[in-house]
């Protein structure tokens, strides 16, 4: 997934304006074009946010390092990543940004295809993979490498944007691209005379590919109880969600500029949303830790080998459960 835009949309990625800490009860949110950030759209088009008293002010960035800038400068409140991407350079121990809880999870959306003649990441030995730098599919293909006793160095790496992964795919000399949704099948139709498969899929490793929900530390202290209720609010769309898909869906797809056949063409197979019960099971409560510290640990040391990261982030620095672990099921009614 995540993730540049993954799909077509005319909300122009925009970079907030310098401006003046906004009143407690507002958050202001840059993240990429993804669908896995319709929980929040859906929160705010079905009145929870503002029946709780806040104002979510959310615009699409796909360029990461727009994001970290706002979030330094204090333009902005919150930002939503992978666990991995969260991890990136040039975060260090310094860097504002701190884990709250979680919005969605990659199973299927991200992963390796590979022509005919390969049929797993031990073939990779010495053949050359596409793949961009920072994007959940390369710690994938690092993880299933590591269970067939290889590293990336076996590999030869070749940098690329993922959005070219169909005309990357077509050069005979790549034998694997690592890519997300839509690219991937998109190479798999268009480069059928290759033969090709997806041999590393983000299905196989369930709770690797989070994305996570990033706020500022000093806002964080100063008012939890805004983002308990933006918690709340999140939770009780991805409820709607699981009750009622169609009408989730029908609500999301424009804000993406998406028919809603389109829209859930997007999630179909590659997303879901995590509920409150999964995200209290990621994130824990305080002095229990939950199960994404541990997939936090493998990240981290994945990214630092592969250069994506040069600081060892610690998950218990990184992780807050504090506002998480105070909501209940009874709440989202």
């Amino acid at each position: 997934m995540k993730f540049s835009s993954l799909l077509p949309c005319a909300l122009t990625a925009t970079l907030l304006t310098t401006a003046p800490a906004m009143a407690d009860n507002t958050i202001r949110i840059l993240c990429p074009t993804w669908s896995g950030y319709a929980p929040i759209f859906v929160a705010e088009d079905l009145g929870y946010f503002k029946a709780m008293g806040i104002k979510v002010d959310i615009k699409f960035d796909d360029e990461r390092a727009d994001v970290m800038a706002a979030m330094a400068r204090g333009d902005i409140e919150m930002d939503l990543r992978t666990a991995g991407e969260y991890q990136g350079r040039p975060r260090d121990e310094n860097t504002p940004g701190i884990i709250i809880g979680t919005i969605d999870e990659s199973l299927g959306g991200d992963g390796v295809i590979a022509a005919g003649d390969i049929k797993s990441v031990a073939d990779l030995k010495g053949k050359i993979v596409a793949s961009e730098l920072n994007i959940p599919g390369r710690l994938l293909l690092q993880l299933d490498l590591k269970k067939a006793g290889l590293t990336l160095k076996d590999v030869k790496l070749k940098e690329i944007a993922t959005a070219d992964t169909i005309a990357v795919f077509a050069d005979p000399s790549v034998s694997a691209v690592v890519s997300y949704e839509p690219y991937m099948s998109q190479a798999l139709k268009v480069d059928a005379a290759r033969h090709p498969s997806e041999i590393v899929s983000s299905a196989q490793y369930p709770g690797y590919i989070t994305d996570v929900i990033i706020v500022r530390a000093d806002d964080l202290k100063a008012n939890p109880q805004k983002y308990r209720e933006f918690l709340e609010g999140i939770y009780k769309a991805v409820a709607y969600y699981n009750t009622d898909p169609a009408g989730f869906i029908k609500l999301a797809a424009p804000h993406y500029d998406l028919s809603p056949a389109d829209f859930k063409a997007s999630i179909d197979g590659t997303l879901t949303y995590t509920s409150l019960a999964d995200t209290q099971g990621m994130i824990g409560a305080p002095g229990k830790p939950g199960t994404l510290y541990n997939v936090f640990d493998t990240l981290m040391g994945l990214n630092l080998e592969n250069g994506a990261a040069d600081h060892k982030l610690d998950a218990a620095n990184s992780i807050d459960s504090s506002v998480v672990s105070t909501l209940s099921a009874s709440d989202l009614k």
